[in-house]
Order: structure tokens, then C-alpha cells, then sequence
């Protein structure tokens, strides 16, 4: 019997329905004791799960409007879809721009931000 790829086996499981694919989830229970989603949850979870969760989200806040001001209330609108009045409150109290998001995007966020003169910090 030829070797069954990957690329092959989800290839396969694209033609399937979710309840052959659920039937399969069954049978792979029953031949070798393990449920398969509990493995694909659980990976993730073996590695540094307390420093990752740490780490993996941050607050954007302003720290400093500076010079021009419109500007930042600008991007603050862009960036939060919220109306002019409450960003400009924002920007006039140093206040959270973004919360929980991923560092990736927070540093996108400060890169706008900087560059209509802001100052930012994360937390």
C-alpha cells in the first residue's frame, strides 16, 4: 500500500462532508485511544503558555499628543472608527487608543501614530 501524504490526506478531507469528517474523528478515536482535536488544542498550550499569554497582547496609549494635534485625532479616528468627538477626547486625555490587540499591530498603530507627531507607549 502506498504511503498516504499529507498533502493527500487534506486533500481528501476538502471532498468530504463535516459528517464524514466527524465519523472519521470517531473512527481515529477508537483505533488509537487519542481524540485528535484534544491534541490540536493541546499543542499549543505545551509551551510557554503563561509567558505567551503575557506577552501576546498590549494596550496602545498616548503618551503625548505633541504638536499637531489634528493629525493624531486623524489617525485616532482612522484606527478606532470612532467619531471625531471621541477621539478628539482621546488624544486630549492621553487616552487608550487599542486594547488586547497583537504586538504586531500595536506596533503598526504606534508607526501611524509617530508619524502624525504622537508619542506612544504600550501597556
Amino acid at each position: 500500500m502506498a504511503k498516504l501524504t499529507k498533502e493527500s490526506f487534506i486533500e481528501s478531507l476538502k471532498e468530504m462532508s463535516l459528517l464524514e469528517i466527524k465519523e472519521l474523528v470517531d473512527a481515529m478515536k477508537e483505533e488509537f485511544g487519542v481524540d485528535p482535536s484534544a491534541v490540536a488544542v493541546a499543542a499549543p498550550v505545551a509551551g510557554n503558555a503563561g509567558q505567551e499569554e503575557e506577552n501576546s497582547t498590549v494596550t496602545v496609549v498616548l503618551s503625548d499628543a505633541g504638536a499637531a494635534k489634528v493629525n493624531v485625532i486623524k489617525v485616532v479616528r482612522e484606527i478606532t472608527g470612532l467619531g471625531l468627538k471621541e477621539s478628539k477626547d482621546i488624544v486630549d486625555n492621553n487616552g487608550t487608543v487599542k486594547e488586547n490587540i497583537s504586538k504586531d499591530e500595536a506596533n503598526e498603530i504606534k508607526a501611524k501614530l509617530e508619524e502624525a507627531g504622537a508619542t506612544v507607549e504600550f501597556k
